[in-house]
């Protein structure tokens, strides 16, 4: 039988864990939330298992104590090599200038491994938490993000790769002619550019969505119809792995007062038998999984030291990282700038 083809694999990251009771978990470090040595240890941990890239989640909920996603990922940086970082910002209550600058700014500290998960808000106490408009529909919300995407899109090409010349002698730092207004007009946003910062050394970072359009990687849920169209189709999943994962779930839904159900489907089971479910699901024609720890860094380190390696058995996943970027980790080109001359 021929080996299967390499998947792509990455995680998602939240300060508690995916469970609400994981917190207690013996080995949880609640009171080390808010601290860059816990979120550079998550990343490199997440490294050290060879993966594509890890999500920073981020809300803007009355509910949620967390960090700035995209802080945080500036932070780990400089402590990483390979990995791909990939923070959440929330499009609706945002201007697209700011989240364009602030990505590029990750791919240059980066060096080329930055990427954006785009989300919508729909929630009127989200939309309070800013007080200058009302919260859209979901139709509106999505309409909205399609637009604003092509706006950064087009801010990240807006300096072309050698605008910047830096010459003392002349004391010329950037070619104007290579700088290039965007005037973008649409029914949400007017977005005349250039953006202030360099194009970011992937040229565009990864796009990371829960829609296609102009999205590099979909996240999707497992066994619902799939569209295809985006370069990367990742499924999302949350696992509990070891020898008895039911039971430690079943306490953790105990400590939380009643089963606890994320929209994302839960594995419970060994790092083998979820190495059969991957792989299963790859022949339905998914490039990847992004895997949510039940419980950090319990989870994560099952996914790292037993899940890993046993793919690598299966010549199903990397020994090694081959990239610098993480657009070249998942092999995808370095697209033509759009404004540059042929």
């Amino acid at each position: 039988m021929p080996a299967p083809s390499p998947l792509h694999l990455a995680v998602a990251l939240d300060g508690a864990g995916w469970h609400p009771a994981a917190w207690r978990e013996p080995d949880a470090r609640p009171r080390e939330l808010f601290s860059g040595r816990y979120w550079t240890g998550l990343v490199q941990e997440a490294e050290r298992g060879l993966l594509d890239f890890v999500t920073f989640e981020d809300s803007l909920g009355p509910g949620a104590t967390r960090l700035d996603a995209v802080l945080v990922a500036a932070r780990v940086a400089p402590r990483t090599r390979h990995i791909g970082l990939v923070p959440t910002a929330t499009v609706t209550h945002t201007e697209p200038f700011h989240i364009s600058k602030a990505i590029a700014t990750l791919d240059h500290v980066s060096t080329g491994r930055a990427g954006w998960q785009v989300r919508v808000s729909t929630d009127p106490a989200e939309a309070a938490h800013f007080g200058r408009r009302a919260a859209p529909t979901p139709a509106e919300a999505w309409q909205e993000a399609h637009d604003y995407v092509e706006v950064v899109r087009a801010l990240w090409d807006s300096w072309e790769d050698d605008a910047e010349i830096r010459d003392a002698a002349t004391g010329r730092f950037v070619d104007r002619d290579k700088l290039h207004r965007i005037d973008f007009e649409g029914k949400w946003f007017s977005v005349r550019g250039p953006s202030i910062t360099p194009r970011p050394p992937q040229g565009q970072p990864l796009v990371a969505a829960d829609f296609a359009g102009s999205a590099d990687l979909v996240f999707v849920t497992p066994g619902e119809p799939v569209d295809f169209s985006a370069p990367h189709v990742f499924g999302d999943l949350v696992v509990f792995l070891d020898e008895r994962p039911t039971d430690r779930k079943a306490r953790l839904d105990e400590l939380h007062g009643s089963p606890y159900e994320p929209q994302a489907p839960v594995f419970t089971g060994t790092p083998a038998q979820l190495a059969d479910l991957l792989l299963e699901w790859q022949d339905a024609g998914l490039t990847g999984f992004r895997l949510r720890p039940g419980a950090i860094p319990h989870d994560l380190t099952a996914i790292t030291r037993l899940l890993v390696p046993e793919l690598v058995r299966r010549g199903a996943f990397r020994e090694s990282y081959q990239a610098d970027t993480l657009r070249g980790l998942l092999g995808l080109a370095q697209p033509a700038n759009r404004y540059q001359a042929v």
